[in-house]
């Protein structure tokens, strides 16, 4: 009761003040009041009206943002078009409802200055006043400016680029797979390089085109040509000989010469017959006439020369010196002129007179066992290539390997055989203990080799390799007369990190081109090394850029298929079915265990801080492929045109979209 009447007390005082105030006549206290609250009215109704107007101006700022962020993100190749364009209208308007926001004449517009580098964008909308709109204000303009780009930090990216067989075969489309990853390449490039122009950042690219493997020789040996074995065992083949013994000639004996004076004259010239003696009736009477003929007598000088040296039938060398003496004497004879008459006539005959010094050497004789071709091959591993002489360059002999047996020769393509590994079925991996088992060298990303040749790369020695089946047809890893020799491809030559003009990147694009299997594990061990800030080509991974800004690391996977190894490849595992590397038995678990590698290798890339990407191409994303890439880095790219689009959402990332208005 209390309350109530202190309230009942106050409504009466107040009426009774308000009645004397107005009476009062000693002042202006009213009008000035009802000018003091007009103009509170105004302050207070502005106020509010123009917070609202705020609040709509910070929103349809965001909204713009959104707008062009939006709007640069889906900019293509083909610059900023009506796609782009579309794409940041409708960011736009999910951002700004009119309606919502009581609203009017909402506009947005988003253009570029400079082909999709840059999207701007302009937003006006008008606000309808509450309060203020009573002093005449009815309504509030609003605009403003917003803009979005891409830049880009210091980036290197490894590319590791499936390249085999069926790179070759055509895609949705109509283009070759491997025409539409180059094409992919150039557009990627294009992008990234866009986002760094007019800055001061870094970006380089590598490259591991792999198949059946992967060809990093050269980089190796720039690195320290003894991380190369200078010895290997190879699946080969040697020619078998049949040795015989026979005696050849071993050379000649002492020298002894034989005369043969007179037994070789030669050239005789018979001068014209003339008459002698006068004629006789009857033939005997002539013949009992006719002087003897004269001697033989020396008329002119003597010549020398030589003939030979020569093997005469008894197998003798011999060497003749020829003395020639010209000779002269006369002859006579008779000849019948008439029935009853006959004639004595003569004539002069010369001869060269030839005396002969004969030097006559001997044959010697040795006994020695002679190794004859049988046209067979013993298939078989051996360790008597020269791969010292053969991982340097240049033709190497190849002793016995050729179709007649004989020595051939061969150069090496770059391609590698990986390091000692073993032929376990599963792999574990921290980034304290590392790959276990310790013994999968193949999967130690970044320890150098020792001395030991188990922890050296070996060169890929294709024209060496042979498979080997018994009498059965069936490959077998012991030691046979059959075979044939091995199928190998190898790959573009692998690059490290490095910053390349436009040109040169498409030249190496370019340059690509599909065969071999599929090896997903040999690609992605190297690209982990070449990318790898521990590994052995550090220097150039740590290799600082000139802004000193930190790096994004990341590695590009892109495959057209499934695992698919082949087990009588010549590769970066040998020749699977007969080396075993992998597998006990060559065969079992075959894919399986190099996808095991394949996935740990994904695994020692991420644990660097290394982003691995991965694009489908063609294919099914596998939960393999899925697994292996980062979080959020996983493409799916059925077509050309969705390959692109992978590319260059990838790009987007490597570079990085901003708000710069």
């Amino acid at each position: 009761m209390r309350g109530m009447y202190i309230v009942t007390d106050f409504k009466v005082k107040a009426k009774a003040n308000k009645a004397k105030l107005l009476r009062d006549i000693s002042g202006s206290i009213m009008p000035m009041s009802a000018v003091a609250m007009i103009a509170l009215a105004g302050m207070v109704g502005g106020g509010v009206d123009m917070s609202r107007a705020y609040m709509v101006q910070n929103k349809l700022q965001n909204a713009c943002d959104s707008g062009v962020l939006a709007g640069r993100r889906a900019v293509q190749a083909d610059g900023f078009n009506n796609a782009a364009k579309a794409r940041a209208n409708a960011f736009f308007g999910t951002n700004f409802d009119e309606a919502n926001e009581g609203v009017s004449d909402t506009s947005f517009a988003a253009t570029t200055p400079d082909e999709g580098n840059t999207v701007e964008g302009i937003a006006t909308t008008t606000v309808d006043t509450v309060v203020v709109r009573l002093f005449g204000y009815e309504q509030v303009p609003l605009t403003v400016n917003c803009s979005a780009s891409m830049s880009v930090g210091n980036s290197d990216v490894i590319m590791v680029l499936d390249v085999t067989g069926s790179m070759g075969g055509s895609i949705s489309g109509g283009s070759s797979r491997i025409a539409s990853l180059r094409s992919a390449m150039k557009s990627f490039y294009d992008t990234v390089d866009g986002a760094a122009s007019g800055g001061n950042s870094r970006i380089r690219y590598g490259f591991v085109p792999y198949s059946s493997g992967v060809n990093v020789g050269n980089l190796i040996l720039a690195q320290d040509a003894s991380y190369l074995a200078d010895t290997h065992t190879v699946q080969s083949r040697e020619g078998i000989f049949e040795d015989t013994t026979v005696d050849t000639l071993a050379g000649y004996g002492d020298p002894y010469t034989v005369n043969d004076t007179g037994s070789n004259d030669s050239d005789y010239d018979y001068g014209s017959w003339v008459y002698f003696d006068g004629s006789y009736r009857k033939n005997r009477d002539c013949k009992n006439n006719i002087p003897a003929d004269t001697n033989w007598t020396n008329s002119g000088g003597t010549t020398t020369s030589t003939v030979g040296p020569y093997i005469n039938g008894s197998g003798q060398r011999v060497t003749e010196t020829v003395t020639t003496q010209q000779q002269s004497r006369t002859e006579y004879t008779c000849t019948r002129v008439s029935r009853k008459n006959h004639w004595v006539i003569k004539r002069d005959v010369t001869r060269d007179y030839n005396e002969t010094d004969s030097t006559i050497e001997d044959p010697v004789y040795a006994t020695e066992t002679v190794s004859t071709f049988t046209g067979d091959f013993e298939y078989k591993p051996r360790s008597d290539f020269d791969f010292a002489s053969y991982k340097n360059g240049g033709s190497v002999t190849t002793p016995r390997t050729e179709a007649d047996g004989l020595d051939g020769s061969s150069s090496w393509n770059g391609c590698i055989e990986e390091r000692a590994t073993t032929p376990a079925a599963t792999f574990n991996f921290n980034s304290i203990l590392g790959v276990t088992p310790a013994s999968a060298l193949d999967l130690d990303i970044d320890s150098a080799p020792t001395s030991d040749d188990d922890t050296k790369w070996k060169p890929v020695w294709n024209q060496v390799a042979y498979y080997r089946w018994n009498n059965s047809g069936s490959y077998t890893t012991s030691n046979t007369n059959n075979g044939s020799l091995a199928s190998s491809t190898c790959p573009k030559a692998a690059q490290l990190l490095d910053t390349m003009t436009e040109s040169e990147f498409d030249t190496y694009a370019d340059s690509l081109n599909a065969g071999g299997n599929t090896y997903h594990n040999i690609g992605m061990i190297w690209g982990a090394r070449m990318a790898s800030p521990q590994g052995i080509f550090q220097d150039n991974v740590n290799e600082a850029p000139a802004n000193g800004g930190d790096v994004a690391r990341h590695i590009i996977f892109m495959s057209d298929g499934e695992m698919q190894p082949y087990s009588l490849l010549m590769g970066a595992y040998g020749i699977e079915r007969i080396d075993r590397r992998v597998t006990a038995n060559g065969t079992s678990q075959h894919a399986e265990r190099h996808t095991e590698r394949f996935l740990t290798a994904c695994e020692v890339a991420k644990s660097k801080g290394i982003r691995v990407w991965v694009i489908a191409f063609g294919t099914d994303l596998t939960t393999d492929l899925e697994t292996c890439s980062s979080d959020d880095s996983a493409f799916t790219a059925a077509s050309s045109a969705q390959l692109n689009e992978a590319f260059q959402e990838i790009a987007k990332d490597v570079g990085e979209l901003r708000i710069t208005q």
